[in-house]
């Protein structure tokens, strides 16, 4: 795979949340399938909180979420969002390097929208994920057209299905490429 490692910074975020993108990646229409009341759930790469808040509304009071990204800026930007709200006692901020997450906790879902063909390390980062999932645990992965090619994504298949994930379905997003795959 290309080294396409180059990062969404903080100065380009602001259109990662805009009217158009809702009318075509709805975080609630996406993630509804998947998401119960309850859950703990990571959103790898979370950036500026898109799918963050709908995930935290989604997994309710009783569940947890982990807003996970590299850049401390990002992460500021979420805690912003839900400064003062009930979602703080549900978001929980964490920085993560560039290759992992280096979180303990077991979660029932990961969300990778838009950030894999950003890990340096694809094999360590699926190792990890599979090891912090718990059993029947599910990942949602979805990469972007213009960035990943379909060689690249079927490559990235591969790996996932060597560590022992299972493919279950390639959901259609417009125009990207994307797979749920179970531990």
């Amino acid at each position: 795979m290309k080294n396409k490692n180059k990062i969404c910074t903080i100065e380009k975020a602001g259109s990662l949340d805009s009217r158009f993108r809702r009318l075509i990646q709805n975080p609630r229409k996406i993630l509804k399938p998947f998401i119960k009341e309850g859950m703990t759930v990571l959103d790898i790469g979370c950036g500026i909180g898109y799918f963050t808040l709908e995930i935290a509304r989604m997994a309710g009071s009783s569940g947890k979420v982990y807003a996970a990204d590299l850049q401390a800026e990002m992460l500021q930007t979420v805690k912003n969002k839900i400064c003062g709200t009930p979602f703080e006692q549900i978001i929980h901020l964490h920085k993560c390097e560039e290759n992992k997450t280096g979180l303990e906790e077991n979660v029932d879902f990961v969300l990778a929208f838009y950030v894999v063909h950003e890990v340096p390390d694809q094999d360590a980062f699926f190792n990890e994920i599979y090891t912090i999932l718990k059993p029947e645990g599910k990942m949602l992965i979805v990469e972007p057209p213009f960035h990943v090619s379909g060689k690249e994504f079927r490559t990235m298949l591969h790996k996932i299905e060597n560590i022992g994930f299972k493919i279950i379905s390639k959901p259609k997003y417009f125009m990207n490429k994307s797979a749920l795959v179970s531990k």
